[in-house]
């Protein structure tokens, strides 16, 4: 089922998306991948705030190359989820709801999505040029020594993902297998 999603991601909102659907966001997301995470972590533990408001928050493990001229960012595909999976508990523990990538997430991951009630979308790997086109703005906010890691916020209009991991923890990597398997032994008799 198609889904035109308007940021924040809410708890409410994101306990009406469930694994299989495709949803085209709207609204402001950020950027991180392990070394950002890693820093936002240490910080959290120190005590101290981070660059952003994470409540709601939707996070893309992206890395994106730089802009050309008259482009609002260069390549933008996502990072392979896993990792970021020793920082995505805590991270939601803060309030970050969304996290988008792709990639299958490790258990703990799937837990503290059921607990927080958090959604992985999956953003299709080696379109990143493509998904380039929805990010209407770009701004550094923080940690720019981490260059293409460092932290941005991003504001993209329709962009097209699915719903991987839902908030009760289910899993289309897991839903999807076992239903082509099915399907391919039907067949076959």
């Amino acid at each position: 089922m198609d889904k035109y999603i308007t940021l924040p991601l809410t708890k409410e909102l994101a306990e009406t998306l469930h694994a299989g659907d495709t949803v085209y966001l709207t609204g402001e997301i950020y950027t991180s991948r392990d070394a950002g995470h890693k820093r936002m972590c240490e910080a959290l533990a120190r005590g101290e705030e981070l660059p952003f408001d994470p409540r709601d928050a939707t996070i893309y493990y992206v890395g994106p190359s730089p802009a050309k001229p008259r482009q609002v960012i260069g390549s933008a595909g996502p990072t392979t989820s896993g990792r970021m999976d020793a920082y995505a508990p805590t991270m939601m523990s803060v309030g970050a709801r969304g996290m988008i990538g792709k990639g299958a997430r490790l258990p703990e991951v799937v837990e503290a999505m059921k607990k927080y009630k958090g959604v992985y979308f999956g953003a299709i790997g080696g379109a990143g040029a493509l998904l380039a086109r929805c990010i209407k703005k770009c701004e550094l906010i923080a940690y720019e020594d981490l260059q293409a890691e460092a932290l941005r916020r991003l504001y993209v209009e329709n962009m097209p993902l699915v719903v991987i991991i839902d908030c009760e923890g289910n899993n289309l990597y897991e839903t999807g297998r076992a239903a082509y398997l099915a399907r391919t032994r039907q067949e076959k008799h």
